[in-house]
This record gives C-alpha cells, structure tokens and sequence, in this order.
C-alpha cells in the first residue's frame, strides 16, 4: 500500500493510549437554507473547539438539507453551496469536521468536505447513490470511485458517505482492511416503521466484522413526506453500542474513543490477518495525511457565507478533491485565513471505550448516573412510540418549515379527525390548534358533542359552523339539472365539499394551514372525495391503516396527562355521516380484513391470485385490487403525508394514472 503514512493493518501500537474525540451533531437542516445550516453548523464547531473536540462530524449534505431534489440542477445554489463550505472552514482551527454538500467539480458527486485547522483538506464522495424507493440520486450525482483513509490526530479514520456503509463489501470495509480504526459515515437516512432496529443491527455487523469503531451521525427532522430519526450512533469494535443519539430530536454528543481496543481485538482475531490480501489487490484505497493542528493563537478575515447570487463576499474558489492531490501528497494549500474561538472547558476522565461528554442542544455537560457512572445515551423508541414521535415531527416541522404557525381541523366527532388533532396538538401546542364542527342534516348530536368534548380535553379553540343552508342552496340550485335523477354519492360529495370550502376560507382568513384528516386505508381505494376532505395542506396519518389509528389513539390515551381522546370516537362505527345510518363498511369490508388485503397489495405488491390464496375471497380481493388501482388519480392531488411504512404513496410508490393492465398486482 502506497501512501503517506500507509501501512499494514497490525501496525505495531504506540507506546502510549490514543484517544480520539469526536462530537456527532445530529441537526434538523432546512432545505435549502444554505446560510441557515451552515451558521448553525457553525455555532456547533465553537463549541465543539470548546470541548477539545478532534472531529467533529455532520449529517449528509447538512449545507443543503436533504434532499434538495432539484434544486441540485440550479447552478447558483450550487456556488452558495460551496461558499458554505468555505466559511466553515475557517471555523475549523483546532479540529477536524466532516461537512455534507453537493461537489461541483467535475462533474456533481453528494460528498463530505473534509475541513482541517482552517482549511479544506479534500473531498470524500459518495459511491454508492440510493436509486430506489424514495431516493433518487442517480438523477443528480455522479458516483464517487475511491475509499480514502486519513492520517490524523494520531488517529486512522475512514469517512463515507451514507448507503456506502450499508454494503457489506462497501467502501467502510476497504478502509478498515487498510488500516483505518474508526469509520465515520454521514448519514440521512429516511424513518420507515421498523427501521432504527435493522439499521443497528447492519452498524454492529459492520463494527464487529471489520473490527473498528462505527460512527454514524444520521439527520434528524420532517422534510415533505419524509422524517428523519435521528438515532446517530457509535459502536464498538465488538459490535457493542457505546453511545446513542436521540430519536426524532436534534443531539450533540461527544464520545472519546480508545484506539488501542482497535489494536487488541485485531491482535487477536485472525480474521484481520488473512485479510491482509486486500492491501495487495485494491489499489483504489488513498491515504490523506492531516497535518498537526497549529491551534494559531489570533487569525484575520475570518470565514463569509454566501447569502445569494451578487453577495460581494462570496468565495468561489472550489475545493480540492482528493483525486487532485495525488498519492503522495498531503492536503491542499490553505485558501482562507482563520479565526480563532478561545476555549472555555476541559475534558473529563476518560473510559475504556467511549465517553460521553455533551448531550443536547442547549450547551456543555457531562451525562452519566448518580454514581458517575457513564450512559450509553436515551434508548431508542419503538412501536407505537416511535411511530407517534415520526407523526409529531413530520407534523411540526412541515407546518414551521413552510411558514406557518397555527392550523385549522374539521372535527367531525370520528376517530380519524380526533387522532389528527391530537398529532397537531403535541406537534404545536394546542393553543395553535383550531378544531371546527361542520355539521349537517346528518350528523348525529353525539358526533359535535365528541367533536367538542376532543377540542375541551385538549385546551384548543373550537368554532362551530353548521353547512346545511348552504347545502340545501346546492339542492335547490341545482334540482331543475338533476331532475328525474334519484340521489347518490353526488349529494354525499357535496357536503364534503362544502366542508373543503370553509377550512380553506378560514386558511386564506386567518393564515391557517388546513390539515386533511384521510388514512391510508381510505385513500387507498377512494373512499374520499376529491376537492372535498382532500383539500388542504398537510395529511398526517395519509401512511397510517385505519386500524393502526385505532391501535395510536388507545395508546395515547394511556399517557400521563390522561385520556385526549373521547371513548365513543373510538368505540363508535366508523361513517362518513353524508346519508342516514352511513357506516363505511356500506361500501368497504370491515377493517380488519381489507388493512391485510391492502398491505398485500399495495406495500408487498403481491397479486390477486397471491392474496386469495392466503385465504380471503378472490372475488373480494379482485374488487380491492380495482379500487386501488382506479383511485390512483385522487392521490395524486391530495396532500402530502408523512411516510411511515415500506410502501408509502406519493414519492415512493409511483403508479402512472392512465394505465390499462390484465394482471392487477404481481
């Protein structure tokens, strides 16, 4: 292996304990809001400089926010982009820090900046870019094509980029056969039902099989349908996890890890040695050395950031990538001066492997038990808990990202409606939850007393505004066009709509955001109406079964503060309440045998036959299976929801609406 400061994986071990300190910063970005992350990232650097912190490590593309879809293909964004990056660094006196952005250079590649002691050293790119589900990278980004492994903080770490560690064969696990002892790895990786657990299991495996330590700082925050748990993490050398970051919430956490345990589990696990072939046939590893750290005591012009196209200081010079650097060389020249942050704290004790040294957002501490004792971090939810806590973020951050402060609810006395309101209510506090009754002719008296009793257990404001007036105007306007007509589902929509009006005139009124009340197994064979109780900003439960709503709101009725949601929402019929006695079991099968048909259908993509043959009725699943199917043009003009299951509609199940196939699913 060629390279400066390469050398075998069993290098011999120092004399004395290294240890290296590094602080994940698990952030909420913006998309988008260039100037806004980075000035954040930024305060994160001071204090990690603070803290003694050798690196310091951010999600993917934290410079843009992820993901900036197209927003990629606009040049100026691009520049702000690596403007950025230029004012961080010279941030970065005293430590390391691995910066998320997308690289111009070239050609475009989704990679990590890796900035030193004021100035860009190189850039790692991702190799492997995601090209399924809801991820499109290919669209945007080039793959990168080599591993590098740096020399520094008398330190070897490996640095990657997101899907790259999630191969077993990936670009982690050539930097570790190399030499490297911590693999670092950017992350933003999507919140699915289920998924923090496999995502463990995947980092243990990679820890325990490549014999180093994993750090993996994942984003955290709503971003359209998408959330993003959080749930960074720092595993051991023999798979055990050492630290955790929260979920579903911002994180700085810094842990110290013992290099020398690298040494001794390699030392006695012969699987290292006969690796060592690796270092012989893979010739695309590069070494990177970062010079000693000047820790210079004053620095001039410190870094700018670029705030918009014509900025009179942005910086434009890009960065150099390592392919530039050459196999023998060192870091780039400094482009920047740097300024310096003086130093306030001072490490504690250090453990065996890993201690934790800050926890939170709000500043410096130490967390540990009350006999001092150090702890792994808060344990990551599960269940019904982590599915509430994807609900509520994915809820608040839409509403705030996009300008809003308050929203507006039809409460209808239902349990969909209540369930709603509830998210809103934890996401934004109830006072900034407006809860509206709508009732007609139909509406029984026990549907507005739930829906007021909901709005009275919660604290929210609740308006009543009775629409049969207004619907007996639609009737008689338009009676000489229906003549001879008997009623159907076209009275029944226009009450829906009627009621889409008022919520979106009390929106444009007030400033409020509409939130629409449908789930998934509704929406999923049309039972709603278009323009109706689709219209509005924002779908919370659009990813949640009708009998997972049901499951969510008994479970947040055994909180603490006690039970938010009526009883009789929960134990009444479902109905629609748009004709007398409506139950929706009129037009659908009951819930418990269409939510396993649907998830066959639209979230494992198993066919008629297939689903039948588990043993419901063909005729039955055949009917399911068209509904689904037809109803693809009414998704794809409501709004949009928070993704939680594997199949989710929207970005990540992309069915055209004018189709004709013989062969429903499979």
């Amino acid at each position: 292996m060629s390279g400066p400061g390469s050398g075998p994986a069993m290098a011999e071990a120092p004399e004395s304990p290294r240890r290296l300190r590094v602080l994940l910063a698990q952030l909420n970005t913006v998309v988008g809001d260039i100037a806004g992350n980075t000035e954040r990232m930024i305060d994160v650097l001071q204090r990690a400089r603070d803290a003694d912190v050798h690196v310091a490590v951010f999600p993917e593309l934290a410079i843009t926010g992820y993901p900036p879809e197209d927003l990629l293909l606009r040049p100026s964004f691009l520049a702000d982009a690596e403007a950025a990056v230029h004012a961080m660094a010279a941030h970065t006196v005293g430590l390391t820090a691995l910066v998320g952005y997308p690289d111009r250079r070239g050609d475009l590649h989704n990679a990590a900046a890796v900035l030193h002691d004021g100035q860009a050293a190189t850039v790692v790119r991702k190799v492997f870019l995601p090209n399924y589900s809801v991820f499109d990278e290919e669209r945007y980004f080039r793959a990168g094509g080599e591993a590098i492994v740096f020399r520094g903080h008398d330190a070897r770490f490996g640095v990657s980029i997101c899907e790259d560690i999630w191969y077993p064969t990936g670009p982690p696990e050539m930097q570790a056969r190399a030499g490297a002892e911590v693999l670092i790895n950017l992350s933003a990786s999507p919140y699915v039902r289920g998924k923090s657990r496999q995502r463990e299991r995947m980092l243990a495996t990679r820890a325990a099989d490549n014999l180093a330590f994993v750090v993996y700082c994942n984003l955290v925050g709503g971003q359209d349908e998408l959330v993003f748990d959080g749930n960074s993490l720092v595993i051991g050398p023999t798979g055990d996890i050492l630290a955790r970051g929260a979920s579903f919430d911002e994180d700085l956490f810094i842990v110290e890890l013992n290099l020398d345990q690298v040494f001794h589990e390699r030392l006695l696990d012969p699987r290292e040695r006969k690796a060592r072939w690796v270092e012989e046939e893979r010739r695309d590893v590069r070494w990177v050395s970062l010079p000693p750290l000047a820790r210079r005591a004053a620095m001039t012009a410190p870094g700018r950031i670029h705030r918009g196209p014509g900025a009179a200081d942005a910086v434009a010079a890009p960065i150099e990538s390592a392919a530039d650097l050459g196999a023998d060389s060192n870091v780039a020249a400094p482009f920047l001066s740097a300024e310096s942050i003086t130093s306030s704290s001072t490490p504690s004790a250090m453990s065996d492997t890993a201690a934790i040294e800050i926890r939170g957002g709000a500043g410096p501490g130490t967390m540990g038990g009350a006999d001092g004792s150090l702890s792994r971090g808060p344990e990551p939810l599960r269940g019904l808990a982590e599915i509430w806590a994807a609900l509520v973020l994915g809820t608040r951050d839409y509403v705030h990202k996009n300008g809003f402060r308050e929203v507006v609810i039809g409460l209808s006395g239902g349990i969909d409606s209540a369930l709603c309101a509830t998210i809103a209510a934890d996401a934004l506090g109830a006072q900034r939850v407006v809860g509206v009754g709508m009732p007609s002719r139909y509406s029984s008296p026990s549907s507005l007393a739930d829906a007021r009793a909901l709005a009275e257990l919660r604290g929210m404001r609740f308006l009543e505004v009775p629409i049969d007036d207004v619907f007996q105007a639609y009737l008689d306007m338009l009676a000489p066009s229906f003549a001879e007509r008997e009623p159907d589902v076209t009275e029944e929509n226009l009450q829906s709509r009627i009621r889409g009006n008022i919520g979106m005139a009390l929106s444009n009124k007030f400033g409020w955001m509409v939130i629409t009340t449908g789930n998934k197994s509704e929406t999923s064979v049309g039972y709603s109406t278009l323009y109706g109780d689709t219209a509005g900003g924002f779908a919370p439960i659009k990813d949640v079964s009708k009998l997972l709503v049901y499951e969510l709101s008994r479970w947040r009725n055994t909180w603490p503060d006690g039970p938010v949601i009526p009883e009789h929402s929960i134990t009444r019929a479902p109905s629609a309440e748009l004709r007398p006695d409506q139950t929706d079991q009129d037009s659908l099968p009951p819930y418990e045998i269409l939510d396993p048909i649907l998830v066959a259908y639209v979230e494992e993509e198993m066919s008629v036959e297939e689903i039948a043959a588990m043993g419901y009725e063909r005729a039955l699943v055949d009917r399911i299976a068209r509904l689904v199917d037809r109803a693809e043009y009414k998704r794809r003009q409501a709004p949009p929801g928070i993704k939680i299951s594997g199949r989710a509609f929207g970005r990540d199940r992309r069915m055209p609406i004018t189709k004709r196939v013989t062969r429903l699913g499979g």
